[in-house]
């Protein structure tokens, strides 16, 4: 049975012993202990942290951290990917990263609102940190447009999240409920 991908995305710059950085490699490391697969953006900040996380947890194996990288130059991917896919896509590549059985927004901007609205989209579970400034924040608690993405699932929406617990709590919950795959554009979606 292949194992399931979670994606974290957040702030591409953060600081050294920031909340964003504790909360990004906490969230890596719970990952692989529950026995999922980290996909990101496999660049700096929390991408960064969150695989370093993952390579801290006691399950983890070779392959278990995927960067999906917005240029050709492998070369780019931080130090904690096993497995970099350049895409030349640039910023493009966000869909790609958002397509993943659950996504764990930390903090981010633009592009990590870009990527929240993909998995949106996309009828992924999504789990927003409370205690992060920024996307997290700002999309935590919401939802993200009217449509009905799950007519089982009354309280979908971005969950949120104060803790690494609590992150564990709704992803263990939900992540087997969010199981439709988004199959084109059409009115009723």
């Amino acid at each position: 049975m292949r194992k399931k991908i979670i994606a974290v995305i957040g702030d591409a710059l953060i600081s050294e012993n920031s909340i964003k950085q504790y909360m990004a490699f906490e969230t890596g490391k719970a990952i692989i202990d529950l026995g999922y697969r980290l996909q990101c953006g496999g660049l700096g900040g929390v991408m960064n942290a969150a695989c370093m996380g993952a390579h801290a947890s006691k399950n983890y194996t070779e392959g278990d951290t995927i960067g999906i990288l917005p240029s050709f130059d492998i070369g780019l991917a931080n130090e904690y990917v096993d497995i970099a896919i350049p895409t030349g896509l640039d910023m493009f590549r966000n869909t790609i990263v958002a397509n993943a059985s659950a996504v764990i927004t930390v903090g981010g901007g633009a592009g990590t609102l870009c990527e929240v609205a993909n998995a949106w989209t996309l009828k992924r579970l999504i789990i927003a940190y409370t205690n992060c400034e920024g996307t997290s924040q700002l999309c935590a608690g919401r939802r993200m447009d009217t449509r009905i993405r799950y007519p089982d699932i009354s309280e979908d929406m971005v969950y949120p999240a104060k803790s690494i617990d609590q992150m564990i709590e709704l992803l263990v919950k939900y992540i087997d409920k969010y199981s439709s795959y988004h199959t084109g554009i059409t009115p009723l979606n």
